[in-house]
């Protein structure tokens, strides 16, 4: 069974919301930030936006100043594609280019991944202590990027697969993701007819992480696209809008 649950909004200065439950249970943070509709243009953390840098990095700091419990935030250029970074030790800000999730079992680190309608997924091991954080798009998808995740914690964190948690993120819903016939066949997905048709992403990655044998999974039930007051959609908007950050860390 698939739990289907909506993160919950944090109150503060950063618009952001949180998967519930997992900070108390799992004692890890785990959320997304969100467009924040009472700020002019929106709480935009894309790092490669047509946005002045300083504006852009104050709400960055802004956003890791509200979880004081890491002495390091994990950012990356996401290429689309499935490889995923363990890290172990750093301060500050890192950088990594060419990645698309992020692993680790050391407290303190903040990992994230920027999104506007492709997937989050986030994987917990409480038993070893370790944790991923994957930005899936159609590509990743279909690349088999949960299967390099959940291989990263199985070779360099000794999980087995029925101890994960895995929870598939806000991204952009099956109604609002018209989609040709690569992304359906690259899925594993029927595409009869002459379309356009609908790809369910979170559906697939359940799939997948069931046939890997995770056992306790959850999707998340906002749409980026349809709730669009609360996030930001690349899709709706034309390309026009601004990126989120999905973060996973284990509080130091």
């Amino acid at each position: 069974m698939t739990d289907c649950i909506r993160e919950i909004a944090v109150p503060g200065p950063v618009p952001r919301f949180e998967i519930p439950g997992w900070r108390g249970a799992l004692g890890v943070v785990g959320g997304i930030t969100g467009r924040g509709a009472n700020l002019p243009g929106g709480f935009d953390l894309g790092l490669w936006s047509e946005a002045p840098v300083g504006e852009v990095m104050s709400r960055w700091r802004a956003f890791r100043g509200v979880e004081p419990g890491f002495g390091a935030v994990i950012l990356g250029n996401q290429v689309h594609q499935t490889r995923v970074r363990w890290h172990e030790g750093a301060q500050g800000w890192v950088q990594i280019e060419g990645a698309d999730g992020h692993a680790t079992s050391t407290p303190g680190l903040l990992l994230t991944v920027t999104v506007a309608d492709c997937i989050p997924v986030y994987l917990v091991d409480p038993v070893k202590r370790a944790i991923v954080l994957l930005h899936s798009g159609w590509r990743g998808t279909a690349g088999g990027i949960l299967r390099e995740g959940v291989r990263t914690l199985v070779e360099l964190a000794g999980s087995v697969s029925s101890n994960i948690i895995m929870h598939c993120g806000v991204g952009i819903c099956d109604r609002c993701y018209e989609v040709g016939s690569e992304v359906m066949k690259g899925c594993g997905l029927p595409a009869d007819g002459a379309g356009p048709w609908h790809a369910d992403l979170r559906a697939v990655l359940v799939g997948q992480g069931r046939a890997l044998g995770i056992e306790r999974i959850s999707t998340s039930q906002w749409c980026s696209g349809h709730d669009r007051d609360a996030f930001f959609s690349h899709r709706a908007s034309g390309g026009r809008d601004g990126r989120m950050v999905a973060y996973l860390g284990m509080p130091a």
